[in-house]
C-alpha cells in the first residue's frame, strides 16, 4: 500500500508522466524483445500484460476511455486502414522508391523472426498488442498529451481537442516519424486522428479508431503475409 500510496503522490505531482510513461514503456519493451521465436511466445503475452498494467496504472482519473461516437469511430477507423494499405496496393514497389526507403527512415521489414510468423500463439497476442495496447498508449500520449502541452505546458488546463495550426502540424508530423518507411500514410493518419480529436473531444473516440485500423491492419498482415507492416 505504502509503495502505491508513492507512485499515486508521484503521479500527481508530474501529471505528464501518466500521459509519456506508457510510450516510454512500449518503447522500452520493443527494445528488449527477443528475436527469437521461442523466446517471443512467452514474451509477447507478458508484453501485453506488463504495458496493460502500466496504462492501468497511468491513466489518468479525470479521462474517459467510454467512446462517445462508436459508429462514426469505428467508420473513420476502417477508412484509415484503407488509407495504409492503399499506395502499395495500387502502386506495387511504391515502398521501395528513395523517399521511403533510405538510412533516414529505415527500410520496410519485419520486425518478427521467420518462425514466429508461423506461430498463431504469437500472432494472437501481437494482434491483442496492436489492436488493445497501442492505441491506448499512443492516443494517450500523441493526442491527449502532445497536442495540449504544445499549447500550454500546464497541459491539464487545456481542454481535450483544442489545438492550435502548430500543435496540429507538429503533432502529426512526429507521429508520422514513428512509422519509418511509413511516414506518409503515418502523416496522413495523423492528420485524421487529430481532427478526429478536434472534432469529438474524446480520447474514447480515438482510442476506438485506432484500434479499429490496428485491428483491420493486423488481419490483413496475416491473412495476406504482409508482414512488412509490423516494424
Amino acid at each position: 500500500m505504502a509503495v502505491k500510496s508513492g507512485i499515486n503522490r508521484w503521479l500527481e505531482a508530474s501529471p505528464s508522466v501518466r500521459y509519456i510513461a506508457p510510450l516510454v514503456a512500449y518503447f522500452l519493451v520493443l527494445g528488449l524483445s527477443s528475436k527469437q521465436a521461442s523466446a517471443l511466445a512467452w514474451e509477447t503475452p507478458l508484453q501485453v500484460f506488463m504495458l496493460a498494467l502500466v496504462c492501468v496504472v497511468c491513466w489518468p482519473r479525470d479521462l474517459s476511455l467510454r467512446p462517445v461516437s462508436m459508429l462514426a469511430s469505428i467508420a473513420v477507423g476502417v477508412a484509415v486502414f484503407f488509407l495504409w494499405i492503399a499506395p502499395d496496393v495500387l502502386i506495387p514497389g511504391y515502398r521501395t522508391w528513395p523517399p521511403f526507403s533510405n538510412a533516414i527512415v529505415g527500410h520496410i521489414h519485419s520486425s518478427l523472426p521467420a518462425e514466429a510468423l508461423r506461430s498463431p500463439w504469437v500472432l494472437f497476442w501481437r494482434t491483442v498488442r496492436a489492436a488493445l495496447i497501442v492505441p491506448v498508449i499512443e492516443e494517450l500520449f500523441w493526442r491527449a498529451w502532445l497536442m495540449r502541452w504544445l499549447i500550454n505546458t500546464d497541459f491539464q488546463k487545456v481542454p481535450l481537442g483544442a489545438f492550435t495550426p502548430l500543435s496540429f502540424f507538429v503533432t502529426a508530423i512526429l507521429f508520422a516519424s514513428e512509422h519509418g518507411p511509413y511516414w506518409d500514410v503515418g502523416l496522413l493518419t495523423g492528420f485524421v486522428y487529430n481532427w478526429w480529436m478536434i472534432r469529438t473531444k474524446s480520447i474514447g473516440n480515438c482510442v476506438l479508431m485506432h484500434g479499429v485500423t490496428n485491428l483491420l491492419l493486423s488481419v490483413y498482415v496475416i491473412c495476406y503475409a504482409q508482414w512488412q507492416y509490423w516494424q
